[in-house]
């Protein structure tokens, strides 16, 4: 078997290691993780809610910049999803450390999300290095997936911001998130096996 080797980097022209204006927003909105769940652990969940809509935003707008301003780089292409990947895992780890709340997550998903993210980005980085810099794209399905936990998230902190507990909803939501990290996940697993066996994805 070929040894993993990440000597491609070193062939990258100077400029995919530049901070453009789309890679500050990447790494705006990983600044704002941790005020996010400090937010969260003090139940200020305005304050959660808002910044977590101001991260949202950002990942929005930095993927458009990078291609409105021609600014995709090999640096923002490795932050942005760790930046979401971040996020993502971050809060829902606190939601489910969270005892005091009306209905979060469970520790079973927390596990299965932070599975299905570290399998994503080391099965990127495996396969970038194993084909020289293959162009491995975002899937639709994971990208339908990442927006729908955003959407999932927001509406937990407006819940607890207003003293909800639609519980009917939060749990028919709750299996949609889970059925559609679970299908991502398989999706992702074939993908990496087609690209090892040197089809096109």
């Amino acid at each position: 078997m070929r040894k993993l080797s990440f000597s491609f980097l070193k062939k990258l022209p100077a400029k995919e290691f530049r901070l453009t204006i789309s890679t500050w927003f990447t790494l705006f909105r990983i600044v704002l993780t941790p005020f996010i769940v400090g937010a969260m652990i003090y139940g200020e969940w305005g304050i959660a809610f808002s910044c977590f809509v101001m991260a949202s935003v950002s990942d929005m707008l930095d993927g458009f910049l990078a291609r409105f301003l021609n600014q995709r780089t090999f640096l923002g292409a490795c932050l942005d999803p760790l930046a979401d990947k971040l996020l993502l895992v971050s809060v829902f780890t606190t939601l489910a450390c969270t005892d005091t709340l009306p209905f979060g997550v469970p520790l079973w998903f927390v596990g299965v999300v932070l599975f299905r993210e570290l399998l994503i980005v080391f099965g990127f980085l495996y396969i970038y290095a194993q084909k020289e810099g293959v162009n491995v794209t975002p899937r639709i399905l994971g990208k339908v997936t990442t927006a729908l936990q955003m959407f999932f998230i927001g509406w937990l902190f407006l819940c607890y911001f207003f003293g909800w507990m639609p519980a009917k909803t939060y749990y028919l939501f709750f299996s949609l998130i889970v059925v559609m990290v679970i299908i991502s996940l398989c999706d992702y697993v074939f993908l990496g096996m087609r690209y090892c066996k040197g089809r096109d994805a």
